[in-house]
C-alpha cells in the first residue's frame, strides 16, 4: 500500500504505485483538470514533480496549480519551451540556447542569421497559440549526458550540446518533448500544451552567449504568461501606465533634468527639478531637527586604510572609486558610515548622550556597471538621507521601533500608505560573531513584532556587516519600491574604535544603527515623479501656480497679484504673453501646475482671480485673499513634518 498524505492532513491509500495526475483524479475531476505538477515531501525533501512522476512510497502531496505561486512559474517556463518550439517550426536554422523565467514573464535567447522583426514575433506568437490548442502532451525522457550532447550536436544545436556537456558526466540528462520539439530542462513542466492559453510576446533585445561580450549575440525574445486572460490584462495596463509615467521621459518634458554620455549615471538637475530636490531635502531636515538627530558633513574621500578597516574594500572593492595623490590612494564614499563614526570618535561620549542620532544628506558614487543604469532609479552618483545612531544593546529595540513609526509617517506625507517590512538576515560572507548577528536579527524582528508590523524573512540578504529590515513601498499602479532601511552594526564601531564610558565609568563599543528613510534622494524622487505622472502635490510642485492675463489690460494685475504670491512664499508664475487664455490654459495644463488663476479686466476691478485646479476642476472666481488661504491650506494638508515624541 502506498499511502498518500494531503495538505489538509487526510490520507488516502492504494494499492501501489500512484502517479501524481492519479492521486488528484482520486480528490475530485476539477482538481484533476487543473493539475500542473505536485509538490511531493518526503522527511526534510520537498521538490516539485511533473504530474506524471510516481509516488512508489509513502509520502505527503500538495497538487499545484495555476493558483499557486509556483504553478504560474511552470506556466511561464513551459511557455518559454512553447516559444522556442514555434520558433524551430517557422525558423528551422534557428539554434535554441535558455529560456529561463523571470519577473511577470521569460525570455528565450536564440541564434539566428538575421534580426527578428516585429512581423516575426507577430508569426511567432500565432504559431504558439495555433500549437498550444494542438493540446500535445509534454512528456519528460532522461538521458545519459553523452547520449544527449551527441543528439543535439547532430541536430546542429551547438549551443544546446555545450550546454550540456559542461554538466558532470554523472549526472542524468532530463529532456521535455512536445510534439517535433525537444529541449533540456530539469522540469516540471505543464502536462500538455493545452494548459498554456494566456500569454504575449513583448519584445526583442541583444544578450550575449553567457552574458560575456567575447561571444556571439544572440536575440533575446521577451514575453509574458498568466493564468488568466483577465490577470494579463491588468497587467499590460499597469505597463502601458508605467511607461506613460517613466521618469526619465517626464524628466524632459516637464524640464526637471537629463542624462548625458559624458557623466554616465549621474544627474544634471534643471531649475524646477532642483525645486522639487530642494523641497524633499528641507522637508527631511525638519525631520532631523524634530526627531533628535543631529546633521553632520564627513568628506567625500577618505584614505584606503580606513576602507581596510571598515571591511568595505574586502567586501566592497568592486563597487568604488579610487583615486590617488601625493602617493596616498583614497576610496570615493560609496556610503556615509565610516566617517560618522570618525565624527563619533571626535570626543569621548557618555552613557547619558545615547542615543546619539547623526544624519546627513550625504553624497555617495559607487561605480554600478553601465548596464544596470537606469534613469533615476540606477545611478553612480546619489545624495542619501543618511543617519546613523550610536546606542547601547538595551536601547535597540526602543530605536528600531521608534525608527519604523517615523518612517511610516514620512511616507505617509508623501503620499505613500502601504509598506511592505522584510527582515534580512546573514549572508555567507560577512564581518562579526555568530552571537552578535543572532542579537542583531532578534533585535530587529521583535521591534517589528512590537509595532505590529508582519514581515518576511529572507534568510542572506543582509548586509556584510549586519541584518537589516528593508521597507518597501506600493505606488499609484501597483508596482513595489524598496526604499528605506534599518542595518544593525555591532562590528564596524569596534573595528574603527568606537568607545564611551558606561554608568560604571568603563569603556563599552557602542552598537550602529545605519537608517535610511528615502535611501538614495535621486531615486525617490523618481518614484514620486513616477507616482504622480508628474503632477506633484502642490507642496512639491517646482511651480505652484501661475497667473495668466486675458489681455494686456489685465497684464500689470496679473504681475501684481503674482508678486503678492511670491511675497508670502508661494512658487508663482505669471504669463503675460499675448496668446489666446485657452492656449495658455492647456499648455500649462500639460506641465502639470498644480493651480492656475485667470486674470481679466472683471477680476482686476474686484480684486478676485478665477480658479482653475489641475485636473480641470473650476473653483469659479473668489477673492485674491481667499485663494491665497485655500492655497496654503493645501500645502499644509500634504505635508507635516513634525512626529511626536515619546
Amino acid at each position: 500500500m502506498v499511502a498518500i498524505t494531503l495538505p489538509d492532513g487526510s490520507k488516502k491509500e492504494f494499492p501501489g504505485p500512484v502517479t501524481v495526475a492519479e492521486v488528484a483524479q482520486s480528490i475530485g475531476s476539477g482538481l484533476a483538470k487543473a493539475a500542473l505538477a505536485g509538490r511531493v515531501t518526503r522527511g526534510e525533501d520537498t521538490r516539485l514533480v511533473d504530474t506524471s512522476f510516481t509516488l512508489d512510497g509513502d509520502a505527503e502531496l500538495a497538487i499545484v496549480t495555476a493558483k499557486d505561486p509556483e504553478g504560474l512559474d511552470m506556466l511561464r517556463h513551459s511557455t518559454a519551451h512553447l516559444l522556442a518550439y514555434a520558433v524551430k517550426e517557422l525558423f528551422p536554422e534557428a539554434q535554441v540556447t535558455i529560456g529561463p523565467v523571470i519577473d511577470n514573464g521569460f525570455y528565450y535567447d536564440f541564434s539566428y542569421h538575421r534580426p527578428f522583426t516585429p512581423e516575426d514575433l507577430e508569426a511567432i506568437e500565432k504559431r504558439m497559440t495555433e500549437l498550444a490548442a494542438k493540446d500535445e502532451p509534454v512528456t519528460r525522457e532522461e538521458w545519459a549526458r553523452d547520449e544527449a550532447v551527441e543528439f543535439f550536436r547532430g541536430m546542429g544545436e551547438v549551443y544546446k550540446a555545450e550546454i550540456i556537456a559542461s554538466i558532470p558526466t554523472n549526472e542524468t540528462i532530463s529532456l521535455y518533448r512536445e510534439g517535433n520539439f525537444i529541449d533540456l530542462c530539469r522540469g516540471p513542466h505543464v502536462p500538455s500544451t493545452g494548459k498554456l492559453k494566456v500569454f504575449k510576446l513583448m519584445k526583442v533585445a541583444g544578450a550575449y552567449w553567457r552574458g560575456d561580450s567575447n561571444n556571439e549575440m544572440l536575440q533575446r525574445i521577451y514575453g509574458t504568461a498568466w493564468a488568466t486572460k483577465q490577470e494579463q490584462d491588468e497587467y499590460l495596463h499597469m505597463l502601458a501606465e508605467a511607461e506613460k509615467r517613466d521618469h526619465r521621459r517626464l524628466g524632459r518634458e516637464l524640464d526637471l533634468f537629463h542624462f548625458q554620455e559624458e557623466g554616465p549615471g549621474l544627474v544634471f538637475w534643471h531649475p524646477k527639478g532642483w525645486v522639487i530636490w530642494q523641497q524633499v531635502e528641507q522637508y527631511m531636515r525638519a525631520v532631523y531637527r524634530d526627531n533628535g538627530y543631529q546633521e553632520v558633513k564627513a568628506p567625500q574621500i577618505l584614505d584606503l586604510s580606513l576602507w581596510k578597516k571598515t571591511g568595505h574594500w574586502d567586501n566592497y572593492r568592486e563597487n568604488m572609486f579610487t583615486t590617488e595623490s601625493e602617493n596616498r590612494v583614497y576610496g570615493l564614499k560609496p556610503m556615509n558610515c565610516p566617517g560618522h563614526v570618525q565624527i563619533f570618535n571626535a570626543n569621548l561620549h557618555s552613557y547619558r548622550e545615547l542615543p546619539l542620532r547623526y544624519g546627513e544628506f550625504g553624497q555617495c558614487h559607487r561605480n554600478e556597471p553601465s548596464g544596470s543604469l537606469h534613469g533615476m532609479m540606477r545611478v553612480r552618483g546619489f545624495t542619501q538621507d543618511d543617519g546613523h545612531i550610536f546606542c547601547t544593546e538595551d536601547q535597540l529595540q526602543d530605536e528600531c521601533a521608534a525608527f519604523t513609526a517615523l518612517l511610516q509617517k514620512v511616507y505617509a506625507d508623501f503620499g505613500f500608505n502601504e509598506v511592505l517590512y522584510k527582515v534580512a538576515t546573514r549572508p555567507e560572507k560577512r564581518i562579526g560573531s555568530d552571537d552578535s548577528w543572532d542579537k542583531a536579527e532578534e533585535a530587529l524582528m521583535e521591534s517589528l513584532k512590537r509595532t505590529g508590523c508582519a514581515f518576511e524573512v529572507s534568510p542572506g540578504e543582509g548586509a556584510f556587516y549586519g541584518p537589516k529590515i528593508e521597507y518597501t513601498l506600493k505606488d499609484a499602479i501597483g508596482r513595489h519600491w524598496q526604499c528605506g532601511t534599518i542595518q544593525v552594526d555591532f562590528s564596524m564601531p569596534e573595528r574603527l574604535g568606537a568607545e564611551f564610558v558606561d554608568e560604571r565609568d568603563q569603556r563599552r563599543t557602542p552598537v550602529m544603527l545605519h537608517r535610511a528613510i528615502l535611501g538614495s534622494l535621486e531615486r525617490f524622487i523618481g518614484m514620486l515623479i513616477e507616482n504622480y505622472a508628474g503632477a506633484m502635490p502642490p507642496w512639491l510642485a517646482p511651480v505652484q501656480v501661475v497667473v495668466c492675463c486675458i489681455s494686456e489690460s489685465s497684464a500689470h494685475y496679473a504681475a501684481q497679484i503674482t508678486q503678492s504670491l511670491k511675497k508670502q512664499g508661494f512658487r508663482a508664475d505669471s504669463d503675460l504673453r499675448g496668446e489666446k487664455i485657452n492656449y495658455k490654459i492647456r499648455e500649462h495644463s500639460l506641465q502639470k501646475v498644480p493651480y492656475i488663476l485667470v486674470v481679466g479686466e472683471k477680476e482686476r476691478d474686484e480684486g478676485s482671480v478665477a480658479v482653475r485646479a489641475r485636473g480641470g476642476v473650476n473653483h469659479g472666481v473668489m477673492p485674491f485673499e481667499a485663494f491665497t488661504t485655500l492655497l496654503a491650506e493645501d500645502i499644509d494638508n500634504h505635508r507635516q513634518v513634525s512626529v511626536p515624541q515619546d
